[in-house]
């Protein structure tokens, strides 16, 4: 594609099927995205639909699912600046550089709003997790020695706290995980 950025295809590119499933969720987020850098909505559908086919063309790209909506909008803040640039002829329109900060400054918002998720997720999980486990979990992150000193209360070594810990951050994470793909479906 002319204009876009070279990558090489991923090794295991995202079924048709998991494309589809992944536009239809974030076409709100990539329509919105469109409209903050287009002066109205009347050029909108046209970015969008622009803006899918190349998505379409290009699916073999993306790395992974997780990386749909901001290589999404890398393809619509493209297509919205094509689309400017045919409507500087017919009327006045922020300047590139304009729109690229007000790009930039949703994104970092999303951002923002991803990050809070991830953490209210991450809370919940830790919730679920007795009180002992959940002690032992943030041991390493309230300083030095304090693994160590739980270890020594427990009659336990360091090391074997260390794998209940890595066990924890696993099942952890998977909660996470779990409870993000309940929130973005």
């Amino acid at each position: 594609m002319a204009g876009e950025p070279d990558q090489p295809e991923s090794p295991n590119p995202i079924s048709e099927s998991d494309f589809v499933r992944l536009f239809a969720r974030h076409e709100l987020a990539l329509r919105n995205y469109a409209r903050l850098i287009l002066p109205d909505w009347s050029g909108v559908d046209d970015v969008l639909q622009d803006a899918s086919i190349t998505m379409w063309e290009s699916r073999q790209r993306l790395r992974d699912q997780s990386g749909f909506l901001p290589w999404g909008k890398v393809i619509v803040r493209h297509k919205c600046f094509n689309a400017i640039a045919k409507m500087r002829r017919d009327r006045l329109v922020l300047d590139k550089d304009v729109l690229e900060v007000i790009a930039r400054e949703e994104e970092a918002e999303t951002e923002s709003e991803d990050l809070m998720l991830i953490q209210h997720s991450l809370a919940e999980c830790l919730s679920e997790l007795s009180p002992e486990r959940r002690e032992l979990v943030l041991a390493p992150y309230r300083g030095a020695g304090e693994v160590k000193k739980l270890a020594e209360q427990g009659r336990k070594t360091p090391n074997s706290l260390y794998k209940i810990i890595g066990r924890l951050r696993t099942k952890l994470s998977q909660c996470v995980e779990e409870k993000l793909k309940l929130e973005l479906t």
